[in-house]
């Protein structure tokens, strides 16, 4: 046997994240928890070869600054990583970098919603194309032939990682359209009265937060100017925004938020995304009581997720306990091991939508 097929002799997590976000999440605390299962926490160097720093049972990450960057610097360090994983197929990475770059492009996000099953039960993403040129005419008319609507919502095509990931527009009327940055996603708004729901999921745990978010808008001829906003600080649950503020006339109705929904979002997003860390931003149509998806996020912060250290401990246990599983089943029936049974089910699933797109 190749000793690079060995399993990880000691059970050892490798992570990384920034320093922003380990102080924000109180990672000592999470140390003290991997102790207590009989794992060792120890963070990544990305400035020198992993080999000289393991071997790891499971890598942890937040790598999607880094990804997102692109730059020189952070192509080597993804490569080198990406090059230890193809070294190490039995090291489990929470999560599958592919997985992570179809998160952060917008666009992407957007057509695995649109190709699962959930339109079977009324949880659909809105209308949506992206925006490439500057030039308006051209524009108006990708508008109208994906049947994006007045007004939309205009975001980066990077949905993390950047200084303006969160940097939005509600785009009014056809004038608006001007004020478009490429490259960008234009997405219709749909009116849900100031409220959103935040899924955040850890393996097969799942926590729904209530956020503040846009209120109601209306299509406007040409007498209504462009709207630019930080949905990050919208958002918020201390936000105090006036874009949050229904107008006097509009009476809000009690929440019609869908439990099953919710949890049919998770357990088929998991399995289309091949992820086990992300949020799900959720909006519930006016009038229809239609669930729509507008945004999902790769590690999200995790704010208001009880007992967060002890549901992350057990999605490195359970995933490694599957990983484990399948790999030893495929070894035992002659099949190639590179990648669980799981994970090229879901790889396939993304590259046969992130091949036409």
């Amino acid at each position: 046997m190749d000793e690079n097929d060995k399993a990880p002799s000691s059970m050892v997590i490798g992570y990384w994240m920034s320093d922003r976000k380990s102080q924000k999440l109180n990672w000592i605390e999470f140390g003290k928890v991997c102790r207590q299962h009989g794992y060792e926490l120890v963070k990544l160097d990305l400035e020198r070869p992993l080999e000289d720093q393991g071997p790891f049972a499971v890598i942890l990450h937040k790598l999607t600054e880094i990804i997102a960057r692109n730059d020189e610097k952070a192509i080597q360090i993804i490569d080198r990583i990406e090059q230890y994983i193809k070294n190490h197929p039995k090291v489990l990475i929470i999560d599958p970098l592919d997985s992570v770059r179809t998160l952060l492009d917008r666009y992407k996000t957007y057509n695995v919603v649109l190709n699962t099953t959930l339109n079977n039960i009324d949880v659909f993403t809105p209308t949506f194309v992206e925006i490439l040129s500057t030039n308006v005419k051209e524009n108006i008319k990708k508008l109208k032939n994906a049947g994006v609507t007045f007004p939309f919502i205009c975001k980066p095509f990077v949905a993390q990682g950047t200084t303006y990931c969160h940097q939005m527009s509600v785009i009014f009327n056809e004038r608006g359209v001007a004020d478009c940055k490429p490259p960008c996603v234009a997405q219709s708004f749909i009116n849900h009265n100031a409220i959103l729901y935040k899924l955040y999921v850890v393996g097969d745990h799942y926590q729904m937060v209530e956020r503040p978010s846009l209120k109601n808008f209306y299509a406007s001829n040409d007498d209504r100017d462009t709207i630019t906003f930080d949905s990050h600080s919208v958002s918020k649950s201390d936000s105090s925004s006036e874009l949050s503020v229904l107008d006097p006339s509009e009476s809000v109705k009690g929440s019609s938020i869908d439990p099953i929904k919710l949890h049919s979002i998770v357990k088929t997003l998991g399995s289309y995304l091949n992820m086990s860390l992300y949020g799900v931003d959720v909006v519930v149509e006016n009038d229809t009581n239609r669930h729509a998806i507008i945004d999902i996020n790769a590690y999200p912060g995790y704010d208001g997720f009880p007992d967060f250290f002890g549901k992350l401990i057990d999605c490195v246990i359970s995933r490694r306990a599957q990983s484990v599983c399948s790999k030893a089943y495929f070894e035992d029936s002659g099949f190639d091991t590179s990648d669980s049974s799981d994970e090229k089910k879901s790889r396939a699933k993304l590259n046969s939508i992130n091949q036409y797109n």
